[in-house]
């Protein structure tokens, strides 16, 4: 077992930026697109991974890493299998949080709002610009079902390469989700805990700003 001290003195000071009021964009959208252009020209690696949290309709919650695939000013897409478990949870209940988080900026932001899901055309465009084996992997899994062994997964994905060569169909069950946003949080580590957290909350047309304590 980890030793409690040592987990109790784990920690960093956060210096390299801060997040005023007086220099952010009023816009969420443009606001997230220019820390994520800056996330882009750097070394971070898999700087588009958020972690996304559903809930059952009892509001039992789960999260896991995916991938973001696009965003623009209607919202943040990502793709999965309709019969995942976050895709059971965003049947029962159509509403979503991501978080991304960019140790190397001392960065996150935080995201709400209700989940679409988006078009079968775009779904089916997505799905064949993917490399081929993943594109297998998405037919071969039926993700979040109990599996007897490895060796199944694989014989199956064999056995599909077979059947279809270079051009696998889209799954049925697979495509994408957009988040659609009516709220931000764009946090910024600190000196001594004092962290700047900028709110953006949809209010009808608008964007209400506001900061909260950290």
């Amino acid at each position: 077992m980890q030793e409690n001290n040592q987990l109790k003195n784990l920690r960093l000071n956060y210096e390299q930026d801060q997040l005023l009021e007086s220099s952010i964009n009023k816009d969420p959208f443009v606001q997230f697109k220019l820390w994520f252009d800056l996330v882009l020209k750097s070394d971070v690696i898999e700087p588009n991974a958020m972690t996304i949290a559903t809930a059952t309709k009892n509001g039992i919650p789960s999260a896991r890493m995916v991938l973001l695939k696009e965003f623009d000013e209607t919202g943040f897409t990502f793709f999965t299998n309709y019969e995942s478990r976050k895709g059971k949870e965003l049947l029962e209940n159509p509403f979503a949080s991501l978080l991304f988080w960019w140790r190397e900026f001392e960065r996150q932001v935080r995201i709400e709002g209700k989940i679409v899901q988006i078009s079968r055309k775009e779904s089916e465009e997505y799905f064949n610009l993917r490399p081929l084996k993943s594109r297998y992997g998405a037919l071969a899994s039926r993700q979040s079902e109990v599996v007897k062994s490895r060796e199944v997964l694989e014989k199956r994905f064999l056995d599909l390469e077979k059947q279809f060569g270079e051009n696998p169909p889209t799954p049925e069950n697979w495509g994408g989700y957009k988040l659609i946003p009516n709220k931000f949080e764009f946090w910024q580590g600190r000196r001594d805990r004092l962290h700047d957290r900028i709110v953006y909350e949809k209010d009808k047309d608008d964007w209400k700003i506001y900061r909260l304590q950290p």
